[in-house]
């Protein structure tokens, strides 16, 4: 397979990322890059980024975790941080992101998970839950969703409507050849920055470090085609497999949506109303924030994490 690896000078120096960089080969000869932080012991925390971030979007968040004695997990996708990237586009499908996070939780052995998943984390992370649920030990679900051809037949058009409308333009948005990941999440025409948040040059920088090609960019690109919206195979089985699961999941799972969040907010009550383990819970709705709500509030999803126990 043809691919990129960022060059490991792109990381050095990077605002508030002092994080030693670990791989695992997940298939195909890709190497897949995570950190590991705090005791090896603690209970474990996975925080599953979306596009086109990675790890660094945690990078407020992790220091919490750490001092409260968790374990914190952070990989980068396939095609986005210190990962490899497939330059053809091709290469990337539901299917290939599941079978490489597979194989990356499969190495390490984690278990008793605690999955913090947001945007494409949780289209991914989530169907690890419904197919392997033994695995892990309570979900964090936030500005995501986990679709199927029976969950698209469950929306009314009037909420759906909204959803598409900013995912499409967010669709049209990622083909534009002056994209990079920093103008996603801290421009304020970007369609994933409801609330018009602002980086620094610094943090700029680190958000666009993965990615010094147009070769480095496919799975950015790949990705708002891989929402799966019908009953096509193969990635409509794997989906129902995975919410047969998740309609059987009576641990914890939360749900944590911002209040500014416009295209994955339709899967908040999807969730409340199928996942056994969401029932009865106190589920956030995160003020003052919109898709990337790690940037905006990192103490309270902290503090949703840890009150899982």
């Amino acid at each position: 397979m043809d691919y990129e690896r960022t060059p490991d000078e792109r990381f050095v120096g990077l605002p508030d990322w002092p994080y030693a960089p670990r791989y695992a080969t997940v298939g195909e000869g890709l190497r897949m890059h995570y950190i590991d932080e705090g005791p090896a012991d603690g209970p474990v925390v996975v925080l599953a980024h979306g596009e086109p971030t990675w790890g660094y979007l945690y990078r407020k968040m992790i220091p919490g975790l750490v001092a409260a004695g968790r374990r914190v997990l952070v990989p980068d996708l396939i095609g986005f941080g210190r990962s490899d990237k497939p330059v053809d586009r091709a290469a990337y499908t539901y299917e290939s992101h599941v079978r490489w996070t597979g194989a990356w939780l499969d190495q390490l052995d984690l278990a008793d998970i605690t999955l913090f998943g947001q945007d494409w984390g949780g289209f991914v992370f989530l169907v690890h839950v419904g197919v392997t649920p033994d695995r892990f030990a309570a979900v964090v679900a936030a500005n995501t969703g986990l679709t199927d051809p029976d969950v698209m037949a469950a929306f009314t058009p009037e909420n759906f409507a909204h959803a598409a409308g900013a995912f499409l333009r967010w669709r049209e948005q990622s083909e534009s050849p002056d994209l990079t990941a920093s103008w996603a999440v801290g421009s304020p025409d970007s369609a994933l920055n409801e609330t018009a948040h602002l980086l620094t040059e610094e943090q700029a920088a680190a958000y666009d470090a993965p990615f010094p090609s147009e070769r480095h960019f496919a799975g950015v690109r790949q990705f708002p085609h891989l929402v799966s919206l019908d009953a096509t195979d193969p990635p409509a089985s794997m989906l129902r497999r995975a919410w047969a699961g998740l309609a059987a999941f009576e641990k914890p799972f939360l749900t944590a949506f911002a209040d500014h969040e416009d295209i994955t907010l339709i899967y908040e009550q999807l969730f409340h109303a199928r996942v056994p383990g969401a029932k009865g819970r106190d589920h956030v709705t995160v003020p003052d924030a919109g898709h990337f709500l790690q940037e905006q509030q990192p103490d309270l999803l902290v503090d949703a994490i840890l009150g899982l126990g």
